[in-house]
């Protein structure tokens, strides 16, 4: 197995006849994840998606893969390939074709219908789209994709086999192979077999439950779990789940057919996506079940589809159990049921609402005390299926955190599979006469979306503000005669988001004056050198008698 390398240069020309493959995110995070490949000049994009924000980065409203790697190249790039329609596969789409936009964006139905809102709001009417199925084999430049059926928690999803003369790479996408789904839908091994037969060079594997042992537990088996409570909640239900997650929909609208209930739809993402689910008929709604009004029915009558599963802030449920939300107000004896698991990372955002819900008198059902969701991935035993049945030469685990990715590069290895590759973000791995290898590594980052900003906060920024949010603020203002180098005025220091009175810093006043009085005394006139003259007394004294480290805003004004 060739391990993480930590230092790499920058990759070399692609040889003559090679494909390179390399992801600009989505390898170490679950989240935003883009994977290029290259042939002959041309490049194809697989996915193209976000990565959601946690507490350590304040502010934040997404966060996209880096597109410098191919920035000066955007002619080159024949389509994007979206292998589903879930917000980390496609939610940085409208922001690459801001760029270019008129790269070829192709996709399953439900897919491109789920993107084509995200065009319609960042003014992107022209953009080419292609619709494919399974089974459908579309030339696209020098690469030559079928699309292959595999099954995850939203419909219409797809694997990408990538034909090109230096070998085939196949990239499952999100998958797992349910047995029974929904939507009788299920992941296309014999495609996987008949591609293995003919020879699969490189194998991209979705890694997030390859640690994970066993089989993951069919949709199919959660339905009594989410019957049982409906069953025995007398009040209203509140159900949050992701907003592309049409199964799990599918199964309340069902319940509350059964159970006498209605069901409207709560958040803004909710409402679009369901109705464009039902429009093209993924979606099966019974008669008279939805309504437009949380109000249409009593309480012990109505069930609430929500946003805000993985605790986002501005979501839904999160408003709710804030007591913030203008049309939902909890109340005792309400049940609410999280219907998805917990993305990593957002455990401390999601047990906050539970507390929140639970305090406001709500009876909160998740997946750590029912079986009331299950993955959309495969676990460690189906991935051994399916390296059993492609028999990959090389294996490059896609779509997890490192531990993920190591997990499933362990799986690879224990079938036989005689080249495992284990890479990062910004990774370049070269095919090269059936031999995969990483040749080099892209300068590869974080790229954040604050407000109608993109690129332009930094990690210092973020840093900045996690230092203002933690450890607080301290102003100091002095004002010193440029022609007699005296101080005329201050320092006058301020805090805020600290527990002390500003009357803290008296006795660090005399301090800071004699130090200017000094510099000053020396010749020194540069305010900058001044301000750090200040900067460092404060700090000084911050740490020593305050136990603190806050941001220092020193100002030197010439008078």
């Amino acid at each position: 197995m060739s391990h993480l390398h930590l230092e790499l240069p920058a990759p070399p020309p692609l040889p003559e006849g090679a494909l390179r493959v390399f992801a600009l995110g989505g390898l170490g995070e679950v989240g935003r994840n883009m994977t290029v490949f290259e042939y002959g000049g041309k490049l194809l994009i697989v996915d193209c998606g976000v990565l959601f924000p946690d507490e350590h980065h304040p502010g934040v409203d997404l966060i996209l893969p880096d597109f410098e790697p191919i920035r000066d190249r955007l002619d080159d790039i024949v389509a994007i390939v979206l292998t589903h329609g879930h917000e980390d596969h496609i939610g940085g789409v409208p922001y690459l074709l801001r760029e270019r936009d008129t790269i070829p964006v192709v996709g399953s139905e439900l897919t491109l219908a789920l993107v084509a809102p995200k065009l319609r709001e960042h003014k992107l009417k022209e953009v080419p789209k292609h619709t494919v199925t399974e089974g459908e084999v579309l030339e696209l430049g020098p690469f030559s994709c079928e699309f292959v059926a595999v099954n995850h928690s939203i419909p219409d999803a797809l694997a990408v086999a990538i034909t090109t003369p230096a070998g085939v790479a196949l990239h499952t996408g999100d998958f797992k192979m349910d047995q029974l789904p929904l939507d009788g839908r299920i992941t296309d091994l014999r495609a996987f077999a008949r591609l293995g037969e003919a020879g699969v060079d490189l194998f991209l594997t979705d890694s997030t439950n390859a640690d994970v042992p066993g089989f993951t537990t069919p949709e199919r088996d959660i339905t009594p779990a989410i019957d049982a409570v409906f069953a025995r909640s007398n009040q209203r239900i509140i159900v949050a789940s992701f907003a592309s997650h049409v199964h799990r929909v599918q199964q309340v609208l069902d319940a509350a057919a059964k159970h006498g209930r209605k069901v409207a739809y709560v958040g803004r993402s909710m409402v679009r996506n369901m109705q464009i689910a039902r429009d093209l008929g993924y979606l099966k709604v019974p008669d008279g079940v939805v309504v437009d009004r949380i109000d249409a029915a009593p309480p012990h009558k109505m069930v609430l589809m929500s946003t805000g599963s993985q605790g986002e802030p501005m979501a839904a449920l999160s408003r709710m159990a804030n007591n913030s939300h203008q049309q939902v107000q909890l109340e005792p004896g309400d049940t609410v049921l999280l219907a998805s698991s917990l993305i990593p990372g957002n455990e401390n955002a999601v047990y906050r609402v539970i507390d929140g819900l639970t305090k406001l008198g709500a009876t909160v059902v998740h997946k750590g005390n029912a079986l009331v969701h299950v993955s959309g991935h495969a676990s460690a035993g189906e991935l051994l299926y399916c390296y059993n049945i492609v028999k990959p030469s090389n294996v490059m685990p896609v779509h997890g955190e490192i531990r993920h990715l190591h997990a499933n590069g362990a799986l690879a290895t224990k079938t036989g599979v005689p080249n495992v590759l284990l890479a990062e973000d910004g990774y370049v791995v070269d095919l090269v006469d059936g031999h995969a290898s990483i040749t080099g590594a892209f300068d590869c980052g974080y790229v954040y979306v604050d407000g109608s900003s993109v690129g332009d906060i930094s990690d210092s920024d973020l840093k900045d503000r996690r230092v203002l949010g933690e450890e607080g603020f301290i102003s100091a203002v002095v004002v010193i005669d440029s022609t007699t180098g005296k101080i005329v005025s201050g320092p006058e220091i301020h805090a805020r988001g600290l527990a002390e009175d500003d009357s803290v810093f008296d006795s660090i006043v005399p301090k800071i004056v004699r130090s200017l009085e000094d510099a000053l005394s020396e010749g020194t006139r540069d305010t900058r050198q001044l301000q750090q003259i200040v900067r460092r007394t404060l700090g000084s004294f911050a740490g020593r008698k305050l136990r603190r480290r806050p941001m220092i805003l020193p100002i030197v004004l010439e008078a």
